[in-house]
């Protein structure tokens, strides 16, 4: 009775969970895009989607997930396919290791890998699991969560195009370690090919600290942005060494794009490549005032023209 009634409770304070359930299973895909994501935004955003002329940060990527479609983009977004597209434009030598590709999670062989790993599939955001030490490591409860996110197609849920088509499958590469225990994560949002913002991620994933998240500009200053729900520092931390190779990698990368965002990790003093979003949040997570919201809308540059 108790998990019924914690699923209710869900759902009443996530009213959105009554149109993402059933898309995510497929349920819903007979409902054009464009119509989908206004009715979606309405429900999570509470106020109408323009897309007839965006200008807000969100509404310009819910226009660019029904407009810039360029098949390349699938490519762009599997976690494993992604990796031969970097190799070819940047070298091998930015990639985390692989150490395996499955098409099932009963054809992962635990015994196989080393100690520390990761596992996460290859077709949405956010199924991951983090092996640091195997002699603790739920793998049972590893599978079950990876085998539930093998059944759901990420386009449905949010309307990502280019997820649309991708193979479910689970790669498995190697654990990171960060300094001190933290593997920061530096998220280097492009515009028209430009980046001009840099995300960090702290603390993510130590246990018992705050998990941070602070926006800098490219001369690494604070950039006063703040999303809802999350804590930000007052004050700079240390600037990374490898931040303007870092720019410099994910201004190639993104070239010739509307908006992107290019993730990586630094290990001692080696730089890892992370992965490719197009639709930072799916283009549903709410900056803290509407100031901020028009800010990053005006960096993105669309056409002149366009239609619907």
């Amino acid at each position: 009775m108790s998990k019924i009634m914690s699923k209710i409770r869900t759902f009443i304070e996530n009213p959105q969970y009554f149109i993402t359930s059933p898309a995510a299973k497929g349920w819903l895909n007979w409902v054009p895009d464009s119509l989908y994501l206004k009715v979606l935004y309405r429900v999570i955003m509470g106020r109408k989607l323009n897309l007839k002329n965006p200008k807000e940060y969100n509404e310009k990527l819910q226009w660019l997930k029904l407009n810039d479609r360029k098949p390349e983009y699938s490519t762009m977004v599997d976690k494993y396919e992604v990796r031969g597209y970097i190799e070819d434009l940047l070298g091998d030598k930015y990639l985390i290791p692989c150490l395996g590709i499955y098409d099932s999670v009963d054809d992962i062989d635990i015994d196989a890998l080393p100690n520390r790993f990761v596992l996460k599939c290859t077709h949405d955001s956010g199924s991951v699991e983090i092996c640091k030490d195997k002699s603790s490591f739920d793998i049972e409860g590893a599978r079950h969560r990876l085998s539930q996110a093998m059944k759901r197609n990420y386009y449905a849920t949010y309307r990502e195009w280019p997820y649309k088509y991708v193979k479910p499958r689970i790669i498995a590469e190697g654990c990171l370690e960060g300094d001190g225990g933290d593997l920061k994560d530096y998220k280097v949002m492009c515009f028209n090919g430009e980046a001009k913002i840099v995300e960090v991620h702290e603390n993510r994933f130590v246990e018992g600290k705050v998990h941070t998240q602070t926006f800098y500009d490219k001369e690494w200053n604070i950039v006063p942005l703040t999303q809802v729900e999350t804590v930000t520092v007052d004050r700079p931390g240390e600037r990374p060494r490898q931040l303007d190779e870092i720019i410099r990698l994910s201004e190639l990368i993104a070239k010739d794009m509307y908006h992107a965002r290019i993730d990586w990790y630094i290990e001692g003093d080696k730089i890892y490549f992370g992965e490719i979003t197009f639709f930072d949040g799916s283009g549903f997570e709410s900056f803290s005032t509407p100031e901020m919201e028009r800010m990053l809308g005006d960096m993105i540059k669309l056409p002149e023209k366009w239609k619907e």
